[in-house]
């Protein structure tokens, strides 16, 4: 649960760029996530799954959607570009 959501700060910027309503649902996604591979996992294991275990997988994966689209999860992208005196200094002596 964790590195989601590491994953999911990751992609709305960085600890920096986030607000703590978005820390909110990005812990409930990695939550709703998390549960949802425990569910694929024994839907696997038991070869099928039954009509009240489908339906709540189904529940679950559109409220997870819908706190995605809350947050506006999508990549984001941050300035990596070096500072030019960093870049300079960094540069070999010739």
């Amino acid at each position: 649960m964790r590195d989601l959501m590491e994953l999911h700060i990751s992609d709305l910027g960085g600890d920096g760029a986030v607000s703590a309503a978005e820390r909110s649902i990005v812990r409930r996604v990695a939550t709703l996530t998390v549960e949802l591979e425990r569910m694929e996992e024994r839907f696997a294991t038991d070869g099928e799954a039954d009509a009240e275990a489908l339906d709540l997988y189904s529940r679950t994966s559109g409220n997870l959607r819908r706190l995605l689209e809350a947050v506006g999860l999508r990549r984001r992208a941050r300035d990596v570009t070096p500072d030019l005196r960093d870049y300079i200094d960094a540069r070999p002596v010739v």
